[in-house]
């Protein structure tokens, strides 16, 4: 046990060495030119973990893995309740059923397209398939950390998620706003999308919150109603994490059960925390907590979330990744390519363009 006598103070210890690098973290993602990448400090923290673990990690005690390991796990299920706080069921009803029926259509099939090429095609283990799949098709790190505890994955095949989500969607935050000023804007014919149009295809494709937020702040003169429709339709995505999580710990709990020995009891594995977060994101609904306290909230579960990120870094070793090769990357290209031109179809499609 974490906090139990003998380990008690390896614990205390290892959680503010590891909010120490957090807080590190959170330094460097305020520094502006950082800021205008749209680089959260969630990726930053587990850049700064894997360089501790690949560096100094021989030369810390020992007895602080315990306190790494509670804020990869218990401190994780923890930020992930709380980040329901970002979601009212309000914003999603205000997008209308075009982009809940955007974003539901990108994150089921950029999910098992991901999930069925790393399996099946580039031959990766199961979990980092999935979590590479999740990445990408829900939000980004948030939902490799939310992942991660269902699959009971190893943190190094966590950090490889992480790794794919920071390079496709760096590539698309930059991308995007290319597009819409050369190609799609201008354009009368097909190519073309409204701002709303292209505020759901952002919303709907990209990879994490900071870099859809990212988007229509790179495009000279975007109206209001594409940050609008871009960030709302994310935060659909966002709030789709709980009930693919269940949906996904059934699935495991039916697999278990098919490859299991005979009389073994069937264990229904339920993300818990996935439950609470749509209770909390219900709660929040409500309004009923004034709003300076939900933005401080908001804080401290990024700090949370970036202390996570930064100790599932701390335990990516290069070495455990011997194996792998470049099936990650050929996984995550793929599923990029589906969320650029597939998503385009999809949201041309669903709100009546086509």
């Amino acid at each position: 046990m974490a906090f139990s006598k003998e380990n008690r103070q390896g614990t205390i210890y290892g959680i503010i060495f590891v909010a120490i690098f957090a807080a590190a973290a959170t330094s460097i993602a305020q520094i502006s030119f950082v800021k205008s990448l749209g680089i959260s400090p969630l990726v930053i923290g587990i850049v700064l973990g894997i360089f501790y673990a690949n560096t100094l990690h021989n030369h810390i005690p020992s007895a602080w893995g315990t306190g790494i390991t509670f804020s990869g796990k218990k401190i994780l299920r923890f930020a992930i309740v709380f980040y329901g706080f970002r979601i009212t069921f309000q914003q999603i009803m205000d997008v209308g059923l075009s982009g809940f029926t955007v974003s539901l259509i990108m994150l089921s099939t950029t999910f098992l397209l991901g999930t069925y090429l790393g399996v099946k095609a580039f031959k990766m283990d199961r979990d980092t398939s999935m979590l590479t799949a999740a990445g990408a098709s829900v939000c980004g790190a948030a939902a490799v950390l939310a992942t991660e505890p269902v699959l009971k994955a190893e943190g190094y095949k966590t950090a490889v998620a992480v790794s794919m989500v920071v390079l496709f969607g760096t590539i698309s935050m930059f991308l995007y706003p290319v597009l819409y000023a050369s190609i799609i804007e201008p354009a009368t014919g097909f190519l073309h999308m409204t701002p709303e149009q292209f505020g759901i295809y952002t919303g709907g494709t990209i990879h994490e919150v900071a870099q859809v937020v990212a988007v229509p702040a790179s495009v000279p003169g975007a109206p209001e109603v594409m940050a609008n429709s871009a960030v709302i339709v994310k935060m659909t995505r966002v709030i789709m994490i709980a009930p693919m999580l269940i949906i996904l710990g059934i699935y495991l709990s039916m697999q278990a059960k098919k490859t299991g020995k005979a009389g073994d009891k069937l264990q229904l594995v339920i993300p818990w925390f996935a439950v609470y977060f749509i209770g909390m994101a219900g709660f929040n609904s409500l309004d009923l907590v004034p709003h300076a306290i939900v933005g401080t909230i908001n804080q401290i579960d990024t700090f949370l979330l970036t202390m996570a990120m930064t100790a599932l870094g701390m335990g990516t070793i290069f070495s455990k990744f011997k194996g792998l090769g470049l099936a990650p990357l050929y996984t995550a290209g793929v599923m990029f390519a589906w969320l650029v031109v597939g998503g385009f179809v999809v949201t041309k499609f669903v709100t009546g363009a086509l």
